[in-house]
């Protein structure tokens, strides 16, 4: 058994990930509990550390060996104060987070934005390998992001740096879940990708896309990149629209960030090469030359464990966490 333990949770809509992760990174053991939103979700604290104390005897750990518990959650973070200022999906309002657990147990807590804990995992045992410039970016129902610009992840003012899905690109563009139009979210999620497609189905009628979408009914982000590897005009245009549009996004932000990594993530992502080859064309075709050579996009290495880990994350780069020395 590791002498140190670090906890991550990684609290979603519909799940809670949690995990033991060593102080090198390796996710040591992992789980997940149904998040509890009844009663604006006042039961989902008590539950993981409920779970957690189970998973300790279970394991044969001891309390002493835990340093402390990293959380990522959704919503509108203060990471200083651990304090959840809205967190809708969750039920959330005005909570503070790091003072709940901190009436069930006496260690460290540390709270961060859960698209920010996904950055901070990969980055220190993912596919960033420790850059002090870096952005990633998860593609999934939404567009998730997180920037970590020397060294250290971008929190701003109040907590709103590196909401890179609600940039605007598409003036008079489709309407967003946050109220504005034209948000990088409509255009390049898994759902604002096949919106797109719902618009080709029209545009185009004979598409091999409309044949599949009049078959069935409906159609996924993953029938789209697959019939636009097999040549499908109206898929293929959709995959270099929504490609120009994030490697434009991405070359703006490099003449601010000037990274040396982009990460993509999210379900989009797997994708794979012909997403990330579509992506570092237009990359390269916007961006400053001098950005472009400093910087290669990859796909994000951990998937799901991403979160817990770079919750873990937390614990082990806090100014307290003198416990490694």
């Amino acid at each position: 058994m590791d002498k140190h333990l670090l906890v991550g949770v990684d609290i979603g809509g519909t799940t809670v990930k949690i995990g033991f992760i060593s102080e090198k990174g390796k996710v040591l053991d992992k789980w997940e509990i149904s998040t509890n939103l009844l009663d604006g979700g006042k039961y989902i604290v008590p539950e993981i550390w409920s779970s957690v104390e189970s998973k300790i005897k279970q394991l044969s750990y001891s309390l002493s060996s835990i340093v402390g518990i990293g959380v990522g959650a959704p919503g509108f973070i203060d990471a200083e104060k651990g304090f959840v200022h809205e967190a809708v999906n969750i039920g959330w309002k005005n909570f503070a987070l790091a003072e709940a657990f901190k009436a069930y147990v006496s260690i460290p807590v540390y709270v961060e934005n859960d698209a920010n804990t996904a950055v901070l995992g990969e980055n220190w045992v993912g596919a960033g390998n420790q850059a002090d410039n870096l952005i990633a970016i998860t593609l999934g129902t939404g567009v998730g992001g997180g920037i970590i610009a020397n060294g250290r992840i971008l929190n701003g003012a109040n907590g709103m740096a590196g909401e890179l899905g609600h940039m605007i690109v598409e003036e008079d563009g489709a309407r967003c879940n946050c109220g504005n139009q034209g948000c990088l979210e409509t255009i390049t999620s898994a759902t604002g990708i096949v919106r797109q497609a719902l618009e080709k189905v029209i545009e185009i009628p004979n598409s091999t896309l409309a044949e599949v979408y009049n078959k069935n009914g409906e159609i996924t982000s993953k029938e789209i990149f697959d019939l636009a590897k097999e040549g499908d005009v109206a898929a293929k245009s959709i995959v270099d629209h929504t490609a120009d549009v994030l490697g434009k996004v991405l070359a703006n932000m490099g003449v601010i960030i000037n990274p040396s990594k982009v990460l993509i993530g999210g379900g989009v992502s797997k994708a794979g090469d012909q997403l990330i080859d579509a992506i570092q064309f237009a990359f390269e075709k916007h961006a400053l030359p001098r950005v472009a050579e400093a910087c290669s996009i990859k796909t994000a290495q951990l998937g799901n464990d991403a979160g817990i880990i770079g919750a873990a994350y937390l614990v082990y780069s806090s100014k307290n966490s003198t416990f490694f020395t």
